[in-house]
């Protein structure tokens, strides 16, 4: 008499297979990136780094950034104070990294603002044509042909110095730079037949542009987020060396190089030389990921740099 075996699975098992599989194919994904862009991989990691700073500054500094320590003026980097101390007895280190918050918001909230009101005129430059793209695109090539620090410095002369109003003059800027590039990428879209088939199908305008076009341009976005965090660091820090950026107390890096930094340069050349090497690494970092993240996205460039990560 033949005996029959039951094996019984888990009620949970296919789910978890699944979640097993999609964390081994994310683990050998990233594998490969490092492998192919080591430079790019780099650049994640020091950028993962501004982020846990930032979130966890409370647990990460030894200090508040405000904080002034009794005796502890002009110390150099040691054991105590591991970046030095200031002219008012303030841990560099622990502003550094204060600072690292002001960066991430700054930078990650203009590039937001910038790149929603840049996917809005570039996606609808692109899809409509015709005059309204005329119109719209002499509007950018004005707006471009006046010098950046122009522009920002003469916004912030009105609106006044603060973190606010810095992100709303950089997100302005960005903007205009940015469309352009969108409505390139959806010039090329907006060739293809689903777009056709799209409309042929009675969908609407904006359902053309958010459910075709806007997915098809993303990588596009992405690429220029990534690459210009960098420059938005930067500008950023311009602006607080110039006394137009996050007021004090909260620190910011472009604001320790000024003031202070050039007064005591030759007395204490560490409270300029740690801001600068933060901001470097951080440009360093974003502008290596974001090459890395265009020779990945851009299938134009899969075949010349050693083809894409799977």
């Amino acid at each position: 008499m033949a005996s029959h075996v039951v094996t019984v699975t888990p009620a949970g098992w296919p789910e978890a297979a699944r979640r097993a599989g999609a964390l081994r194919r994310t683990l050998t994904t990233l594998i490969r990136f490092t492998r192919r862009k080591p430079f790019g991989a780099l650049g994640a990691v020091i950028i993962l780094t501004l982020l846990l700073m930032a979130l966890f500054a409370e647990w990460i500094a030894p200090y508040v950034y405000d904080q002034q320590i009794p005796g502890a003026r002009l110390r150099p980097p040691g054991r105590d104070f591991l970046l030095g101390t200031d002219n008012v007895s303030r841990d560099i280190f622990s502003r550094i990294v204060y600072g690292a918050r002001v960066t991430v918001t700054v930078s990650f909230a203009t590039v937001f603002l910038g790149n929603l009101l840049a996917a809005a005129v570039g996606i609808t430059s692109g899809y409509f044509r015709g005059r309204y793209d005329i119109a719209v695109q002499r509007v950018v090539d004005a707006w471009q042909a006046f010098p950046a620090l122009v522009i920002i410095l003469s916004l912030l002369a009105v609106l006044g110095p603060g973190m606010l109003n810095v992100i709303l003059s950089l997100s302005i800027l960005v903007a205009a730079a940015a469309s352009r590039v969108i409505r390139s990428a959806t010039l090329s879209v907006v060739e293809n037949q689903y777009v056709e088939a799209a409309r042929a199908l009675g969908a609407g305008h904006p359902r053309i542009m958010l459910r075709h076009i806007l997915p098809n341009v993303m990588a596009t976005i992405v690429v220029i987020t990534s690459i210009g965090l960098g420059g938005i660091i930067l500008a950023e820090s311009a602006l607080s060396f110039l006394g137009y950026g996050v007021p004090p107390p909260h620190p910011s890096w472009g604001s320790m190089l000024s003031g202070s930094g050039r007064t005591y340069m030759y007395i204490a050349p560490w409270m300029a030389i740690w801001p600068g090497v933060a901001i470097s690494l951080v440009v360093f970092a974003f502008n290596m990921l974001g090459d890395a993240l265009r020779d990945v996205l851009d299938p134009r460039l899969r075949g010349s740099h050693g083809g894409s990560v799977k």
